[in-house]
């Protein structure tokens, strides 16, 4: 059952749509922020820059490289006690908790040991298998990129 059935955001990928549902009750300043830049399209056309067979692909950087942001401030962790599973959505940060704020990954399989250490967002509900197709690589020779990021209200 869905948490936040009205909550979702769309991705559009290469492959096919990816449908995550946000997780307002647990991390609402996190939820806002990628609404905002969703709406902004600060998304569209930026690559996922490290990927990693059997872990996560990591997105959110408009330079690629890894170390680029948003002209937002970094955000205060919202540390929950979700577990980190195939499909789940964190926030990618530097070793600050507190240094959140474009970035961030889909988990590929379940990853514990990142649990109660990154803030949870958000949960593939649909199109887990385009993520499955992003292409590998820190970064990837080809990379896969989000097309298109929209929030559906």
């Amino acid at each position: 059952m869905a948490e936040n059935a009205n909550e979702k955001l769309l991705i559009e990928l290469t492959h096919g749509d990816v449908v995550i549902e946000l997780h307002t009750d647990i991390a609402p300043l996190h939820v806002d922020r990628i609404k905002t830049l969703a709406k902004d399209g600060f998304y569209d056309g930026v690559i996922f820059h490290r990927v990693i067979e059997g872990f996560m692909a990591q997105t959110g950087d408009p330079t690629g490289t890894g170390y680029g942001g948003s002209d937002y401030p970094d955000l205060r962790a919202e540390f929950s006690n979700k577990a980190f599973e195939r499909g789940t959505i964190g926030m990618a940060r530097s070793s600050n908790p507190n240094s959140a704020n474009s970035q961030f990954f889909i988990c590929f399989e379940p990853a514990p040991f990142l649990n109660g250490q990154y803030t949870v967002w958000g949960t593939v509900i649909e199109g887990m298998e385009n993520v499955d197709k992003i292409a590998r690589g820190e970064p990837p020779v080809n990379p896969d990129k989000i097309i298109k990021m929209t929030v559906v209200e």
